[in-house]
């Protein structure tokens, strides 16, 4: 009996390790989950502009143009949800490719389609006619909502760099930074930064969207590291002196490093 107990163990704890792997701690399962998609903006465009992530007009451009996603909030995660990555396939065989729709979440689309508890794609209406046959965009666009199915996928900026970009407001007793063009994950799990001749990193706190800030009671001392984790696996990037002695707001200032 105490063998079968023992191993009988050992399943539940196998079980309650792969229920939390899918509930989110692998950050790309190979498995496809059922949701439901739309399209917004005009037919052939990039979608909206900016967006509850607070990309700004990085949407506009590649290489995020036309691959930009509203999603619901319960992908969405109240914002710690930008950055992530996935792929959108619709199953109609009449109308839909097998290739799927890779699209990047930039946005949260709120209340009806995207109503709390549903799993929703909003997207740009060029990553939504890609899911079609050749010739069949427009046909699909026409269907308006439509099952689909999704996975995770890695995030991919070739040529690039993870970026930071200071927000506009920022002082030197308030600095709000929004991160760029991450690779793999995508998404942030928290964030911390180190000011000049300091070996101590200070906690960030999550702002809104992709921006982190840190509030200090003097001023602080440039130039900074910065060290970000990912939300899904938890993997750490630091980058040293990345934002420099004399920053500025609404400047960007890119590292030499990047998730692989």
């Amino acid at each position: 009996m105490a063998a079968l107990s023992f191993f009988h163990s050992v399943a539940v704890l196998a079980s309650l390790s792969l229920l939390r792997r899918l509930d989110g701690g692998a950050a790309f399962d190979p498995h496809w989950r059922p949701a439901t998609a739309t399209w917004y903006g005009s037919a052939e465009g990039d979608g909206s502009d900016g967006g509850a992530c607070g990309y700004g007009t990085l949407v506009d451009v590649r290489p995020l143009r036309a691959r930009v996603g509203a999603v619901s909030p319960v992908l969405f995660k109240g914002g710690e949800g930008c950055g992530a990555c996935y792929k959108v396939r619709c199953l109609d065989a009449a109308i839909c490719s097998r290739r799927p729709s890779t699209i990047i979440v930039t946005d949260e689309c709120p209340g009806g389609y995207c109503a709390a508890g549903r799993t929703h794609f909003d997207l740009s209406g060029a990553a939504f006619g890609r899911m079609a046959v050749s010739g069949g965009a427009a046909q699909l666009r026409n269907r308006g909502e439509i099952p689909v199915i999704f996975r995770r996928t890695p995030c991919k900026y070739p040529g690039k760099n993870i970026a930071f970009h200071v927000n506009e407001g920022s002082t030197p007793f308030w600095l709000s930074l929004l991160v760029e063009f991450e690779d793999a994950d995508g998404d942030i799990g928290s964030m911390h930064i180190k000011q000049a001749n300091s070996v101590v990193w200070q906690e960030m706190k999550h702002v809104w969207g992709a921006s982190w800030c840190i509030v200090n009671g003097g001023p602080l001392q440039g130039p900074f590291s910065v060290k970000l984790t990912t939300l899904t696996s938890r993997r750490t990037l630091s980058a040293r002196d990345v934002i420099p002695r004399n920053w500025t707001p609404k400047a960007t200032y890119t590292s030499r490093l990047n998730f692989s």
